[in-house]
């Protein structure tokens, strides 16, 4: 297909900022996915685009994360595990079932998280009594979001924070790191199946990772410096903001 300068650099610029907002608060492919159907990619082009320019994003926050010492592997092998698990099955299902119960009903969770943000103190930059082992987390949490992230997708980067600080009692910026890894194992599997499978427009998706890559690196940088004062209230926002999007615009 013919894709003009134009939309080159739109998508250059929204990719940049998509890959900003993702690695603090999640949820930049509400950003670029609708931008990508809108110029007139087919849904499933547009979803394997997106899938692969997203997951190089998280990639690269990820990676900053754990080279400035904030994010550690070994502790969430098993929910690694369990995600990529659930990400799978999800995906299976979504061939198979009726997503419109789930895609009215994740509005008034992103609502409620964001509720909780705005009524509750301000979350430490220490860790605090984990609520759940690990191993119930990687069966239950790390499970769900996985086959959630196969199944529908939206919002998972916001709520997943919220799950790490809820249950196991993480700081924000430990939570916001690990997230980025979870993400990465959900959505770089389903992006290989994408690969393999033809659908991805690579002169979009090279030039959109390379603005993923460079947002997700100055965004990831600023949740290391600004700390959870600086993520709190953005998270609170984005899930405000995409639950209105999910409501009255899709």
């Amino acid at each position: 297909m013919e894709i003009t300068v134009f939309a080159y650099i739109f998508l250059f610029v929204l990719a940049f900022f998509a890959g900003l907002v993702s690695s603090i608060a999640g949820s930049g492919g509400l950003l670029t996915l609708p931008a990508l159907l809108w110029f007139g990619l087919p849904p499933l082009n547009a979803l394997a685009t997106n899938k692969v320019q997203s997951s190089l994003g998280t990639l690269s926050s990820a990676w900053n994360f754990f080279r400035q010492g904030h994010l550690d592997i070994k502790p969430l092998y098993r929910s690694l595990v369990m995600a990529i698990l659930g990400s799978v099955a999800g995906t299976c299902l979504v061939q198979s079932l009726n997503g419109t119960t789930l895609s009215r009903l994740i509005p008034f969770l992103l609502l409620g998280i964001a509720l909780y943000f705005l009524v509750s103190p301000k979350v430490s930059s220490a860790d605090s009594h984990e609520k759940i082992s690990r191993q119930w987390f990687a069966c239950t949490a790390a499970l769900g979001m996985g086959l959630y992230g196969g199944f529908f997708g939206p919002g998972m980067g916001t709520i997943m924070p919220f799950l790490f600080v809820w249950l196991l009692g993480h700081n924000l910026v430990k939570a916001t790191a690990e997230t980025k890894l979870m993400i990465l194992a959900v959505n770089g599997s389903s992006a290989l199946i994408f690969v393999f499978s033809g659908y991805v427009i690579w002169q979009l998706a090279i030039g959109m990772s390379i603005a993923q890559i460079l947002g997700a690196r100055l965004g990831s940088n600023l949740v290391m410096i600004r700390g959870a004062n600086f993520v709190q209230p953005i998270i609170t926002w984005v899930a405000i903001v995409m639950a209105i999007q999910l409501l009255f615009f899709t």
